[in-house]
């Protein structure tokens, strides 16, 4: 049912406020670990040395068991850990323990009486080697530790998504938009249980800050049957927490300065008072290149941003988890300017906003079972202010998206079986407010070849008046599944069943399973792995009643709405086939090496345009897409201070027409939806992203990172017209328009970073860290003239330095 009401928007927020005083904290997505260390007579060790460690995502944990021998972790990604326990006096132990789910896990472990007094040294980053036996789709973790580590830039509108971009299936795109797989950005971001699938890069939301970060997982092969509506890829980011860290405060501040007049400053705090865990996080930055300029020149183009992020968690009885988030962030930046609009002083500007508070209850069930509630609410605004030389088009924009959500989980962990199942309820209130005006009199010529009527009565030069939409509906989308994960020797088969009734524009109902199998063909040492998945992805909610409108449609030129019959389609939900087969193999030196081979097909395929190149986005269905691919990666955990990780991506994806929805005004992008199958921007041959890190005992460190794509597809325009044009012709050495199809040049980027960490024997530590981004100084392109996301410029050599103290 669709509703056109602003009392039920305002009645849901208090809907949503009365849950989460209900039941305040979030869903989880984290294991927990309680250990008890005894001697030969079963009496407790106390103050026994515990180092847990996972050696593919750099996780290490240090801590010492308490007087009663016992120790417990919490907030630890689902996984494999290898623990280890020393006390003097006893024989070291070493076990490797599968967290699997957030049932709580209960270990004994039982130290022998040394013959000879030994040392004993275990070394972080050697432990649980072994490849992940139990996991039938690919994914990748990466702890704080390793994400701190890479040579990311210093000052950068960039989140979360800077670190994914170098995980094997990415193609990387401007203002940190990811193709994962052959998809547009269909991503989902769950942040301590709460799933967010808005788009999460600096052009249309505020990203995620990395600074808040404890590990993240990603997902891109078998998603389980939990995650929905956008499901190319699922990030699992657990944050920050003060629990464990048995201190009432610590934190940490730091600045940062780097090229393009970049400034960023952020400060950290968090602890533990008895049962209550606490942490908090402030970040603001400033920079004269906010967003990835649209030419060499970097015209028009300041920005700053600043975002807040706290949590806190209580354990008022050792059965019950309470948790409380809230963040929140603004970004107001000008948009980059081509050369002719800067000279007729076009001053468009943009304003972002998010808030998001959620929380929930973890109960556990005996020894065996876990029960969950979550409520959420995330509000996100953004507005655009033309201004009085705008060129080809002048527009104002003014749109907000609230979700309102409520969940419950049950899991069950008993013999060779762990099951979970689920409810969700979501409530989307959407409010868009929008209007354009042509004020080029030679955009839309009446004697042009490639005049579009439809657009006559907005051209401004001609006395027409501007296209004014506004409207304001809120969808709904009830979801449940079904998983269970089944293991027998060295075998693991998981499936689940997930069904979603989905009410917008349009109403879907859609039943999806989703099955898949690993075999330890060789125990520890190689695992191969098959899935099916069958995906519902729903449109992208920004904008989406604008570009899903009649009022829309009737923009398009006479041949658009031909191809569709003369009749109003409105955007449907993609409906995708997706399969995976994949081989793990261990290799010397604790190292991995993880291959996976995908192949999609889906119908009303969910993409965007972007509007002119500013931060307006237009959702846009296609009538099918192909897509396949290759992913490596091969992962070093750190020996000797040297880790580090290769990753190659190979994606084919070919899009077929008529497409509905968006809002192309010019009849290029026209002509290139409707005139057959055609190979899609988030096609590349081959991307390649290594990272590598050495750090001394000393606390000196150096690390580099290499990125290397063979280009995405670009706009096939005329390479006349385009050396003719003073916007973009310095532009053209750059891109290939003679190949087939067109595509921007290959690039090759080297990041180099380094620094020193004062040891952490110190109760107050201080670090400096010295970056150049694009290290050889190359001139490259994201993309040229493209029809979704227009031109963008890969940023020049950048100089950075940060100063951090810790206390």
């Amino acid at each position: 049912m669709i509703l056109n009401t602003q009392n039920l928007v305002r009645g849901g927020t208090a809907i949503t406020l009365l849950a989460l005083a209900l039941a305040p904290a979030a869903a989880q997505t984290t294991a927990t670990l309680v250990g008890h260390i005894r001697d030969p007579h079963e009496a407790a060790i106390a103050g026994a040395s515990v180092l847990v460690t996972q050696s593919a995502s750099g996780f290490a944990r240090h801590l010492q068991a308490d007087a009663a021998g016992r120790f417990t972790l919490v907030n630890l990604p689902l996984d494999t850990y290898l623990v280890a326990i020393e006390a003097p006096g006893f024989e070291p132990v070493a076990r490797e323990v599968p967290l699997r789910s957030n049932v709580p896990v209960t270990e004994m472990f039982d130290l022998r009486i040394a013959s000879q007094l030994t040392v004993v040294t275990v070394v972080a980053g050697e432990g649980a080697s072994r490849v992940d036996s139990r996991s039938t789709g690919t994914r990748t973790t990466m702890d704080q530790a390793v994400i701190e580590g890479r040579p990311l830039p210093i000052g950068s509108s960039r989140g979360i998504e800077a670190v994914l971009a170098s995980f094997p299936g990415f193609a990387p795109n401007a203002n940190g938009a990811i193709h994962p797989r052959g998809a547009h950005n269909q991503m989902t971001y769950v942040v301590d249980g709460l799933a967010i699938s808005d788009q999460l890069t600096g052009a249309f939301a505020n990203a995620l800050d990395l600074g808040v970060v404890q590990n993240v997982e990603l997902m891109t092969g078998n998603i389980p049957a939990e995650f929905g509506s956008k499901v190319s890829g699922v990030a699992i980011v657990n944050t920050r927490s003060g629990i464990g860290s048995a201190r009432r405060l610590a934190g940490e501040g730091s600045l940062g300065l780097s090229g393009h007049r970049s400034r960023q400053v952020s400060a950290s705090g968090g602890g533990q008072h008895g049962d209550v865990g606490y942490f908090g996080f402030a970040n603001a930055f400033t920079s004269s290149r906010f967003l990835d300029a649209v030419s060499l020149d970097n015209l028009h183009n300041d920005g700053r941003a600043m975002r807040l992020f706290g949590r806190i968690d209580w354990h008022p009885r050792a059965a019950d988890l309470l948790r409380l988030n809230a963040m929140g962030g603004r970004s107001r930046f000008e948009l980059a300017n081509l050369r002719s609009q800067e000279a007729r002083g076009q001053d468009q500007r943009q304003r972002l906003g998010d808030v998001s508070v959620w929380g929930g209850h973890l109960r556990t069930l005996g020894s065996a079972a876990t029960v969950e509630s979550t409520a959420a609410f995330r509000q996100t605004t953004s507005v655009l202010r033309p201004s009085a030389g705008d060129a080809p088009v002048t527009a104002w924009q003014d749109r907000s998206l609230r979700t309102l959500t409520l969940t419950s989980r049950l899991t069950v962990a008993r013999g060779r079986h762990t099951a979970r199942a689920g409810l969700d309820l979501q409530a989307t209130p959407i409010r868009e407010a929008f209007t354009l005006g042509l004020t080029d009199a030679t955009f839309n010529d009446p004697a042009a070849p490639d005049f579009n009527p439809s657009l006559l009565p907005h051209d401004l030069t001609r006395g027409g008046t501007p296209f004014t939409f506004r409207d304001a509906r809120t969808g709904t989308q009830v979801s449940a599944f079904v998983h269970d994960e089944l293991r027998w020797r060295r075998l693991t088969v998981t499936g689940g069943l997930r069904v979603d009734a989905y009410r917008l524009i349009v109403h879907e109902t859609a039943w999806q399973p989703r099955v898949g199998v690993a075999w330890s063909v060789i125990d520890g040492q190689t695992v191969v792995r098959a899935s099916y998945n069958r995906l519902l992805q729903t449109p992208p909610n920004e904008n989406l009643l604008l570009s899903s409108s009649e009022a829309a449609a009737r923009l398009a030129p006479p041949v658009v709405r031909e191809a569709l019959g003369g009749t109003y389609v409105p955007m449907r939900a993609e409906r995708q086939h997706a399969v995976e087969v994949g081989w793990q193999q261990a290799l010397p030196g604790a190292m991995r090496l993880d291959v996976s081979a995908y192949a999609k097909r889906a119908r009303d395929q969910q993409d965007n345009n972007n509007f002119f190149d500013t931060g307006i986005i237009f959702p846009v269905t296609l009538r099918a897409i192909r897509a396949r691919g290759v992913d490596v990666r091969l992962s070093l955990p750190e020996r000797h201070g040297v880790s580090g990780a290769v990753s190659l991506s190979h994606a084919r994806a070919v899009s077929s027409p008529p497409f509905t929805g968006g809002l192309f005004l010019g009849q290029d992008a026209v002509d290139l939806l409707s005139t057959g199958d055609f190979v899609i921007d988030h096609d590349q041959a081959l991307g390649v992203q290594a990272d590598l890190r050495y750090t001394s005992p000393r606390g000196g460190w150096v690390a580099a990172s290499v990125r290397h794509d063979s280009g995405l597809v670009a706009n096939p325009s005329d390479p006349a017209e385009v050396a003719a044009d003073p916007d973009f012709a310095d532009l053209l050495p750059y891109v290939d328009l003679a190949g087939t199809p067109a595509r921007v040049r290959p690039r090759s980027i080297v990041d180099l970073g380094a620094g020193y960490e004062r040891p952490r024997s110190a109760r107050v530590r201080w670090g400096v860290r010295a970056q150049v981004s694009n290290l050889f100084d190359r001139v490259a392109l994201y993309n040229f003239q493209s029809v979704f996301v227009g031109t963008r410029v890969v940023q020049p050599r950048t100089f950075g330095l940060r100063a951090t103290l810790r206390w």
